[in-house]
């Protein structure tokens, strides 16, 4: 496979991830991280397809990867918020499952700046794995996994605002690395 056509894959992806960890978090209620959630809409970047290239006609040209969701950027980001607000919904009503000692040991060790990237995600799958099996839910595990792991972003901005960044690239990184696969279902099945 083609380097730059993986790595275009890479920037889609995290491009759909990281406007879906933001639109999730945007669609809570009772949120007390809102000015942090703003500033951090800022820094993120603009939503762009990868690899387009205007050609003469006016037309986009995309020399895309393999499974690339066929809509234009706007649609796009509409399923994904659409996606989103959807999850945050399905967040709310397991809200109070998530124990507050869980929240504060994650805060913590998300708030210790000696700790890599990667024992972060240790640190969030780890908390995911226990919600997991204290709470099991009819739905499949991998939108179980999804929606706890937004949550957990959730509850610990609103524990910990100042971690909001921290806790959103965490988030990001895990589902990218874990969860990849699905939420590319998911934009399709929206899609469709």
């Amino acid at each position: 496979m083609d380097c730059e056509v993986s790595n275009g894959s890479d920037l889609q992806d995290e491009r759909i991830t990281n406007l879906l960890v933001f639109g999730f978090l945007q669609s809570c209620s009772n949120h007390s991280f809102h000015r942090e959630l703003e500033a951090l809409g800022h820094e993120l970047p603009q939503w762009e397809e990868p690899d387009e290239e205007l050609q003469t006609d006016g037309n986009r040209s995309s020399h895309s990867p393999v499974g690339r969701i066929e809509a234009d950027s706007e649609s796009q980001e509409d399923v994904i918020r659409s996606i989103a607000r959807h999850l945050a919904h399905i967040g709310d009503s397991m809200d109070r499952s998530i124990p507050l000692d869980l929240v504060d040991r994650l805060a913590l060790q998300l708030r210790n700046a000696c700790r890599s990237e990667e024992d972060r995600r240790r640190d969030l799958a780890s908390a995911l794995e226990q919600l997991l099996q204290a709470h099991p839910t009819d739905m499949d595990k991998e939108k179980t996994m999804l929606v706890l792991a937004l949550l957990l972003a959730k509850k610990v901005a609103d524990h910990t605002p100042s971690l909001l960044r921290d806790v959103f690239r965490t988030t990001v990184n895990f589902i990218n690395q874990n969860l990849r696969a699905y939420v590319r279902s998911l934009t399709r099945n929206e899609t469709d």
